[in-house]
């Protein structure tokens, strides 16, 4: 299998609001018919430690990444 070079590779961002809290999505081309979703980098912030694959760029990665967020968030709110 043969993949595009990284500085050909097709990025596309998203900007998702989930529960009052922006976020940038970043899908990223990782191969053939395989796409990689995950929070993009920003200076002084973090990334997803969980990135999501899928076959598009649109669905299944990034909504499986928003989903984790407001999971994520609503199990943060439950521990307080």
């Amino acid at each position: 299998m043969s993949f595009p070079d990284t500085a050909n590779r097709d990025v596309r961002r998203f900007e998702e609001i989930i529960n009052g809290r922006e976020y940038l999505i970043e899908v990223s081309e990782v191969g053939i018919d395989r796409w990689r979703a995950q929070i993009a980098r920003i200076p002084g912030g973090s990334a997803a430690l969980m990135p999501f694959y899928g076959s598009t760029p649109d669905r299944p990665p990034r909504r499986q990444l928003s989903q984790w967020l407001i999971r994520a968030h609503r199990h943060a709110g439950n521990a307080v």
